[in-house]
């Protein structure tokens, strides 16, 4: 059994859809939650076969209310790479990711969007991804890829969505497995709202399960394309 090493930022996130998927898969995840009394960030990679790196919620990586952990996960993600490890990111875990692999990240403001995006890659995930997918983003600030990543999806607006950085380390701009439930939580949990989040929050309600299913061939490329399922060698 494969573990993956979970960051999760914010009390509210977590990784929503994806935790049946994984344990349906005997693929085993540990939470990481630096923001609780007397918990850390992991030195290193060891003892984990991957990294998924959470979004923030309200929290930026270059504005606003900074990460209070993100050199450590910096320094962790890169520590990741360099073995060779997967890494997912999600949200401003997408933004780490691609500092960590040689990009950077620019100052943008919080908001709560749900886009159709658009597969570009014919083969991406393995061929598994859908052509098109609803997205729904929601977090601050916006990436910079690294000149060695492949865009594999875009928004309406030509912005990445999915990316690609080695053989096996993606960044998902929004949420794969995201829940209404997931976005309630933030807005609970924090004073920030973006504007119009009453009603993007309706309609991510109305196409939960156009979700739901996507997320079913997306995990099958995931999973294939990282090689999760292999016994370790």
């Amino acid at each position: 059994m494969k573990t993956l090493c979970v960051l999760q930022h914010v009390e509210a996130e977590y990784l929503g859809l994806l935790e049946d998927h994984f344990e349906g898969r005997n693929i085993r995840f540990r939470y990481c939650r630096p923001f609780t009394p007397g918990a850390s960030i992991p030195a290193s990679a060891e003892d984990n076969d991957g990294l998924v790196v959470l979004g923030a919620g309200p929290k930026g990586i270059v504005s606003g209310d900074l990460i209070p952990s993100l050199g450590a996960e910096l320094r962790l993600t890169r520590d990741f790479l360099d073995r060779g490890l997967l890494v997912i990111g999600i949200g401003i875990g997408a933004c780490i990711l691609s500092i960590a692999a040689g990009g950077g990240a620019e100052e943008a403001p919080l908001r709560f969007t749900l886009d159709n995006a658009r597969r570009i890659v014919p083969d991406a995930l393995g061929g598994h991804l859908p052509a098109t997918f609803p997205v729904g983003v929601y977090m601050r600030d916006r990436l910079v890829l690294p000149g060695n990543a492949r865009v594999l999806a875009v928004s309406p607006r030509d912005e990445p969505v999915l990316f690609q950085v080695r053989d096996n380390c993606f960044g998902f701009v929004g949420h794969p497995g995201i829940k209404s439930a997931l976005i309630e939580d933030l807005i609970m949990e924090f004073e920030e709202v973006p504007d119009g989040t009453a009603e993007t929050l309706v309609n991510l309600r109305a196409v939960q399960g156009e979700i739901a299913a996507n997320l079913g061939p997306i995990m099958v490329g995931l999973v294939d394309v990282t090689h999760l399922m292999q016994p370790r060698p």
